[in-house]
């Protein structure tokens, strides 16, 4: 399984690029490995508002439906509309191209209360 060092990660299985203020955010490799083939993805307006452990949307596959929830706070300033079309990129690439919005983080400290790689790989190995 793949779990960049670099990412941080939520116990409801979402990972967090940083780049200076803003957080890339999308489904682990291990989460979409669970839900399977992966058929449509859900995703908010572009400026609107997410909050830490909110949900912001939902992906669904051939399996079931399951909600998103916000690993940090801000508000959404990129969406990635290639999942619109093309949902199985979540499968094929769960980090590189389905990356699912961008967040201008309103508090930085809120990635303080994620996992880091080997806490979350603990954590998956627990379920």
């Amino acid at each position: 399984m793949n779990l960049p060092k670099e990412l941080k990660y939520s116990e409801e299985h979402e990972w967090v690029r940083v780049e200076g203020n803003k957080a890339y955010i999308g489904i682990t490799d291990f989460a979409q490995s669970e839900l399977g083939d992966i058929v449509f993805v859900e995703l908010p307006e572009l400026g609107s508002s997410v909050s830490q452990n909110e949900t912001f949307g939902s992906v669904e596959s051939v399996k079931t439906v399951s909600e998103l929830y916000a690993p940090v706070s801000g508000k959404v300033i990129e969406v990635n509309g290639e999942l619109e079309s093309s949902p199985e990129l979540v499968n094929e690439s769960p980090y590189e191209k389905a990356w699912m919005i961008v967040v201008e983080m309103t508090n930085p400290g809120e990635l303080d209360n994620l996992l880091s790689a080997e806490e979350y790989e603990k954590h998956i190995s627990e379920d």
